[in-house]
């Protein structure tokens, strides 16, 4: 592969990226820990937009706790990120990532 054709790949995959991003903007997902004691809200740029934690998780005895809590709520939202984002880009058909 010459090094024009892999700056053109780059520059589409570069391309396809921002446009990745621009149909993830408005996506969010909510993930939870410690049976809904930990609420954490991201969005589709996997930032935090919002975490509600339980008072009794904030007792000093229960560091441990609400420490996988947040962890776990993390995760949970990270999936489901995650899953919306490979919906969307199997939807659109200006994705064409190899392999999909």
């Amino acid at each position: 592969m010459s090094m024009l054709s892999k700056l053109k790949q780059f520059k589409d995959l570069r391309s396809q990226g921002k446009k990745m991003q621009g149909l993830m903007k408005d996506v969010s997902a909510t993930g939870t820990g410690a049976g809904n004691k930990v609420v954490l809200i991201m969005d589709g740029n996997f930032s935090i937009s919002g975490l509600t934690i339980d008072p009794e998780l904030l007792n000093p005895d229960n560091k441990n706790k609400l420490e996988e809590a947040i962890k776990s709520a993390h995760s949970d939202a990270m999936r489901q990120i995650q899953k919306q984002m490979m919906a969307k880009m199997q939807a659109s058909p200006d994705m064409k990532l190899p392999g999909m």
